[in-house]
């Protein structure tokens, strides 16, 4: 298999951990979807990364669909609960995780490639998104509560989506002072922090 995507992907990054976690092999493609000579839209129509790439050439993308696609190829570190209500359970985590991400995206780029001078970006339009994210997060925080997994009693894709999410806020954005405000969610980050997947796949 092959993966596409970029060292600072936090969605990439998830992919890479859950790759890391199963033990499975792959090759890592480096893409950068804003340049004019990227060739991302021969794997994907929407041209974003990550595209995994199987040996068949089909393309499969889409985070979720990747990260739930590699959970069926191996039974080392089941990452998806087996029963349905479980998995949708863990869905949800990733999909309240990725959706904090789809935000601060969005005002990232407000601010960087809008390409309009900083009299013409929408100060509410990135208001607007931080408060998405500042919501994900408390509920995140609420639902963690005091327990040392996001679901049940192991670690799973739930764990990790929050992991590369609540990493990516510190790599793009420091100044969030999400630690303070959610001590428990500090507490799971650091104790992640400290697994192999994550420390080989620090976005740069």
């Amino acid at each position: 298999m092959k993966l596409i995507g970029s060292l600072a992907s936090p969605y990439v990054r998830k992919v890479r951990v859950v790759l890391a976690e199963k033990m499975l092999p792959y090759e890592f493609e480096l893409e950068n979807v804003w340049a004019g000579e990227t060739t991302i839209g021969e794997h994907n129509p929407l041209r974003k990364i990550p595209v995994l790439l199987l040996k068949t050439g089909e393309s499969v993308y889409d985070s979720r669909v990747i990260c739930h696609y590699l959970d069926t190829l191996s039974p080392v570190c089941k990452l998806l609960p087996s029963e349905e209500r479980e998995r949708l359970q863990v869905r949800c985590w990733e999909a309240l995780t990725d959706g904090v991400l789809d935000a601060a995206i969005l005002a990232r780029l407000e601010h960087i490639f809008a390409g309009r001078t900083e009299a013409q970006r929408s100060q509410a339009w990135i208001d607007h998104q931080m408060q998405k994210v500042d919501a994900g997060l408390a509920e995140t925080s609420r639902l963690l509560a005091d327990r040392q997994f996001c679901y049940g009693n192991q670690f799973s894709l739930a764990d990790i989506a929050v992991g590369c999410t609540l990493g990516w806020l510190d790599f793009r954005f420091p100044a969030i002072d999400w630690r303070s405000r959610h001590p428990n969610l500090a507490e799971l980050q650091a104790r992640l922090e400290q697994r192999q997947s994550f420390i080989d796949t620090v976005p740069v």
